[in-house]
């Protein structure tokens, strides 16, 4: 976790829990927002303090090459006179602060985590051309890092620049913000045009669900700039390579009918039908719904009634199962006899009943039959809770009757 990272959580546990505030504030443990009031002067003050006495052209120096203010204070902190972990802090802290006023155009991971949490404040405020006006110059800087440091995936970023929200997911926001935003904004969606098409080239070799996801963001963004053919192009491109790509099948069909951008149909309904012919699609149960939802909204309930059949056989999982076994040894007036007893969980959500048959069926398959074990033991015999220990010395004494 970086220092920006566990800053921001402190500040924020601090602003919404006034026992939080008031244990910091006792621990006398400096965080970046108490450093907003103070100049320059007094910022380089504090560094001298602390045994780095450098002027602005010293510390553009130091910084110079840096991706990073905690990159630059860690070897820092033992050269100079800082003592404790809280002075530590407050050489961190001054160069965060006086790199943000110095130069706020050049590159590093506190300035971007700052605009990517910015950003999230906007959108929380119902504010979203805001939030993705943001976003794109922090999506700038993230390119540039890139071009810095020559990462090539989205993991390998995570690692080198631990932002509080991960590069990973982010990005996959910073997408829908722009769609949202475009709706009202035109340029936006031709932002998310450039942005989709950056990320698949910049990560080329990510995992298969975020390049689906950028894909036909790329290609819906472009049919709803007016720019049909282009987007038919690319669903027919990437459909021919990986037909059981269900999704890209309903975010082409989507295209014409979801969004109400040109109402088409029956276009929309031969993608659909032509991505439910893949038998072994992935998802194809989704473009069963889709397909009802359509043969809804088209007056054919028997078509609808169907396809919802369909959806639901296709959808349906196995219940989760889980089988417990346990032995005991049982002493009545008669002889001591084992017993066997087997319990079936099916977790928090139970279990349909119309797939509890099923369920019991899974069970005695898995189940490795009756025990062999005899009804009497014998006192001399091993003891039947595998101890290694004789019965009368186990189970059957009379200590353990008792």
């Amino acid at each position: 976790m970086s220092w920006v990272t566990i800053d921001r959580i402190c500040s924020e546990e601090a602003r919404s829990s006034p026992e939080i505030r008031r244990m910091l504030e006792r621990s006398d443990r400096p965080l970046r927002f108490r450093a907003e009031h103070f100049s320059d002067e007094e910022l380089l003050e504090k560094l001298r303090g602390l045994g780095m006495d450098l002027d602005r052209r010293g510390l553009e120096k130091l910084c110079d090459g840096a991706l990073s203010a905690e990159e630059v204070v860690g070897p820092l902190i033992a050269e100079c006179e800082a003592g404790v972990d809280f002075e530590a802090d407050w050489i961190w802290i001054c160069l965060v602060t006086l790199w943000q006023r110095w130069w706020p155009d050049k590159p590093c991971l506190e300035l971007l985590d700052d605009m990517v949490q910015a950003g999230y404040r906007e959108q929380e405020q119902g504010d979203e051309a805001g939030c993705a006006t943001i976003w794109l110059d922090a999506w700038a800087h993230v390119l540039r890092l890139c071009d810095v440091t020559g990462i090539r995936s989205i993991e390998e970023f995570d690692d080198r620049f631990p932002m509080t929200q991960s590069l990973y997911n982010w990005s996959q926001d910073v997408e829908l913000a722009l769609w949202n935003a475009g709706l009202a904004d035109r340029g936006l969606l031709t932002a998310r045009i450039e942005y989709c098409a950056e990320a698949l080239r910049r990560f080329p070799r990510e995992d298969q669900l975020m390049t689906e996801n950028l894909r036909a963001s790329l290609a819906r963004s472009y049919f709803a700039t007016g720019m049909t053919a282009r987007a038919d192009e690319l669903f027919q491109s990437w459909l021919a390579a990986d037909p059981g790509w269900s999704w890209g099948w309903i975010g082409w069909a989507d295209c014409y009918s979801g969004s109400g951008e040109a109402g088409d149909y029956s276009r929309a309904e031969e993608l659909l039908r032509r991505g439910y012919d893949v038998a072994d699609g992935r998802d194809r149960g989704y473009i069963a719904e889709r397909l009802r939802d359509l043969c809804l909204e088209t007056g054919r309930p028997q078509e609808a009634r169907k396809f919802g059949q369909q959806a639901r056989q296709l959808l349906r999982r196995d219940p989760t199962m889980s089988v417990s076994r346990s032995l005991d040894l049982v002493a009545a007036d008669g002889p001591v006899v084992a017993r066997e007893t087997t319990t079936l969980n099916f977790g928090p959500d139970g279990v349909p009943l119309d797939q509890f048959a099923d369920a019991l069926r899974s069970m005695r398959e898995q189940s490795p039959g009756p025990s062999a074990l005899p009804g009497k033991v014998g006192r001399n015999a091993p003891c039947p809770c595998r101890s290694g220990l004789k019965f009368k010395k186990c189970c059957g004494s009379p200590a353990s009757r008792v």
